[in-house]
């Protein structure tokens, strides 16, 4: 079961910061938040997992091409 995360969780897990984030998000670099209330919105932690995953495995990849 996943869970919503707030943007300082989602800055600090993905060492990004806000305007970064905002940033790739209109370019479709990083997953979209989701609007939770009025004035709140969060991140789906699965989609924010996933991303990370997506990042590491295309560092492996670059690392072994390098090789």
């Amino acid at each position: 079961m996943s869970k919503f995360l707030r943007l300082p969780t989602v800055s600090s897990k993905t060492g990004l910061g806000r305007s970064q984030i905002y940033l790739m998000i209109s370019q479709g670099k990083f997953p979209r938040q989701i609007k939770l209330s009025t004035r709140c919105s969060g991140w789906l932690e699965s989609e924010i997992d996933a991303w990370i995953q997506k990042k590491v495995e295309e560092a492996d990849n670059k690392n072994e091409g390098a090789k």
